[in-house]
């Protein structure tokens, strides 16, 4: 009772207070002069990262991949931790006698946010590597919807994979992965471990539909919301598993009057 008393009393406000300061600092962001970071935009063109990427050795490469992954995970805080927080919940209770249940649940949330930072990095490079590629080819520019409906189709399509309903089903039985994955011994070591490994089934489940910020705009708050609630739904909510097919509908035709459009 005491336990699940400090549960409501503590962990949830300390949780959803961190989800809301990431959302309240996206927005922030957003509005100041360098928002234009969020949605990949030239670095090297004024202000203080302008001078970091010419002052550092490396700094056209190293300042905006250091930055992108600050932003990147500042969007996963906003978006994935709802989704995620009976993880959080279930690893809670199971910790919550221990004099460092604290520093774990920590190790835990820093576990799952390195998978996704290492995914967002990958998404970023192959996201600049394509910008770079249009700006060489004129063909490419002249077809860029093509490109924005291909992503939106890879994503719908990916909602009917057995991929994302084996990871799905992970992501929804988070009890059960904590009690085959926790075994108390090296506690922290293992807090971290069991966070990245839940964290690469959310990627498993999500790592299209987040894609989809990519094709709409990275630094569109309304698509972040639309789209976590969307995962948080399929993740968390007894009729959640009904939406993959009528999300994956939805985006297939989406992508497909792209296409038509563009042609």
């Amino acid at each position: 009772m005491v336990d699940a008393a400090r549960h409501r009393r503590v962990f949830l406000p300390v949780l959803a207070a961190l989800v809301a300061l990431a959302w309240i600092a996206l927005w922030a962001w957003a509005r100041t002069p360098y928002g234009r970071y969020l949605e990949h935009g030239d670095w090297t063109a004024s202000g203080p990262a302008a001078f970091l990427c010419r002052a550092l050795p490396a700094g056209d490469l190293l300042v905006p991949a250091l930055l992108y992954g600050a932003a990147w995970v500042l969007m996963i805080t906003a978006m994935m931790l709802p989704s995620t927080l009976p993880l959080f919940t279930a690893f809670d209770r199971v910790v919550a006698q221990r004099p460092d249940h604290g520093r774990l649940l920590a190790l835990l949330g820093l576990g799952y946010l390195a998978v996704w930072a290492a995914f967002g990095l990958l998404a970023h490079g192959l996201h600049a590597a394509l910008l770079a590629g249009v700006a060489r080819l004129p063909l490419l520019a002249w077809h860029g919807g093509l490109i924005a409906a291909a992503i939106i189709a890879s994503a719908g399509a990916f909602q009917f994979s057995a991929l994302k309903h084996r990871c799905l089903e992970r992501c929804r039985t988070p009890l059960s992965f904590v009690i085959q994955h926790w075994r108390g011994r090296a506690r922290a070591r293992q807090a971290f471990l069991l966070g990245a490994h839940h964290g690469l089934f959310c990627v498993g489940c999500c790592w299209a539909l987040m894609l989809l910020m990519f094709a709409v705009g990275t630094g569109s708050l309304g698509w972040m919301l639309l789209l976590a609630a969307a995962m948080a739904i399929e993740k968390n909510l007894p009729w959640g598993r009904r939406l993959s097919t009528p999300l994956g509908l939805a985006l297939l035709a989406w992508a497909a009057l792209l296409a038509v459009e563009q042609w």
